[in-house]
């Protein structure tokens, strides 16, 4: 029988990534650049409450949006409409950023001139929490419609993120979400995560959230 060599490569990968992102952030770090890592699924209200929390701290932070999407540019123009600094990033059918591609926009956006960077990373629960980009903190939008049972359908996002926002808290008498049993099973998942209930829309909990990131990103 011919002898052959199996290699892991989804390890050496992930250990590859995990290398860069580690190297990123501690530039960024020493930069004092705050990057933020917001993921969720599509439709979860994450551009909308992205672009209330740049009003919201555009007078205190130089701000910059890096929006990654397979093949649109349609986020991108609405947070144009804040004023920040904003660049539209093409994964070219990727489901996901990774240390690398994170880097090449943060070069490309250019940062000097900034102290606070979103990175709205591409709508999808499953890549995402695979791959560190390098971020300083991973925040997750789970939107009320999508169900309270989600943390039970994909735990590794939970497990990853440092907050949870629960958006579009205004609907919650329409779809029968139940509040404290999502926030049971997360906690389970991952007891230090951070949960904010949020409406954007109406402004319901946004003041605790934005206390929060203008802590995290004035002291890291």
């Amino acid at each position: 029988m011919n002898e052959f060599k199996v290699i892991e490569i989804k390890e050496g990968v992930y250990e590859t990534n995990n290398a860069h992102a580690a190297k990123l952030r501690s530039k960024l770090k020493e930069e004092k650049k705050f990057l933020l890592n917001l993921m969720s699924s599509p439709g979860s209200g994450k551009t909308t409450l992205l672009k209330a929390s740049i009003e919201a701290l555009k007078k205190d932070f130089r701000i910059g949006v890096m929006e990654a999407d397979l093949d649109s540019a349609v986020d991108a123009e609405t947070i144009s409409q804040t004023g920040a600094k904003v660049i539209q990033l093409h994964t070219g059918g990727m489901c996901h950023l990774d240390a690398d591609m994170t880097e090449q926009g943060l070069e490309a956006l250019g940062i000097a001139d900034l102290d606070l960077i979103f990175l709205e990373n591409v709508g999808n629960l499953i890549c995402p929490a695979e791959f560190d980009t390098g971020a300083l903190k991973n925040v997750m939008i789970l939107s009320v419609p999508e169900g309270d049972d989600k943390p039970l359908k994909y735990p590794p996002m939970f497990q990853v993120c440092d907050v949870l926002l629960i958006t579009k808290m205004d609907t919650v008498s329409v779809f029968n979400f139940d509040l404290k049993k999502c926030t049971e099973y997360v906690k389970k998942l991952n007891p230090d995560i951070k949960i904010f209930p949020v409406s954007a829309l109406k402004g319901d909990g946004m003041e605790a959230w934005i206390d929060w990131l203008r802590s995290a990103a004035k002291d890291f």
